[in-house]
């Protein structure tokens, strides 16, 4: 008998955690599970809403599941990241990050870039970067296995779109990804 009540997915920079969350309505037992691990174990409270608060992948990112009652005993839960609900925060991540995914050598990565500190992600690991200005812009370079690897940022020319940054692994442009 398992008392899972809500499952969510968050993409980080360091890679999309699977968040778990266990309520027993009659014991008041809460679970946490980040990845798979257990975060936060309860057993027996007798307020049955309230919050629960963790840590989410390598940047400790703050996270708050919230319960509340709707009617009866039906029950809401509801995830923030960084006091922002999940929503809000994917959609202002958005505006923050680019992200892309690639297959080399058989395995795919994952290659985050945080706009706001140019920081660079891949597969979980903050990656060591060189800049470099060039004609038309910038480039950030850094390598996956053997192969090398640029993000180039180019201003798009029209302000409300600002910079356009651009991956290109071994002379070839990935695609971004949206979430």
């Amino acid at each position: 008998m398992t008392d899972l009540v809500a499952v969510w997915d968050v993409a980080l920079s360091d890679g999309v955690h699977k968040i778990e969350f266990e309520h027993g309505t009659t014991s008041g037992k809460r679970v946490v599970y980040v990845d798979g691990k257990e975060e936060i174990r309860k057993e027996w409270m007798f307020k049955l809403v309230g919050k629960e608060t963790f840590c989410v992948g390598a940047a400790k990112t703050k996270a708050t599941i919230n319960i509340d009652a709707i009617s009866g005993f039906a029950y809401e839960y509801t995830l923030e990241i960084n006091g922002k609900s999940l929503k809000k925060y994917m959609e202002n991540r958005s505006k923050t990050t680019n992200t892309w995914v690639l297959h080399l050598d058989g395995e795919d990565f994952r290659v985050v870039l945080e706009k706001d500190t140019m920081d660079v992600w891949c597969n979980g690991k903050r990656m060591e970067t060189a800049g470099e200005f060039v004609d038309d812009g910038t480039e950030t370079h850094f390598s996956v296995g053997n192969h090398d690897c640029y993000i180039k940022a180019v201003s798009s020319g029209k302000r409300k779109e600002g910079i356009i940054h651009s991956l290109i692994v071994d002379d070839r442009e990935i695609p971004e990804i949206s979430w």
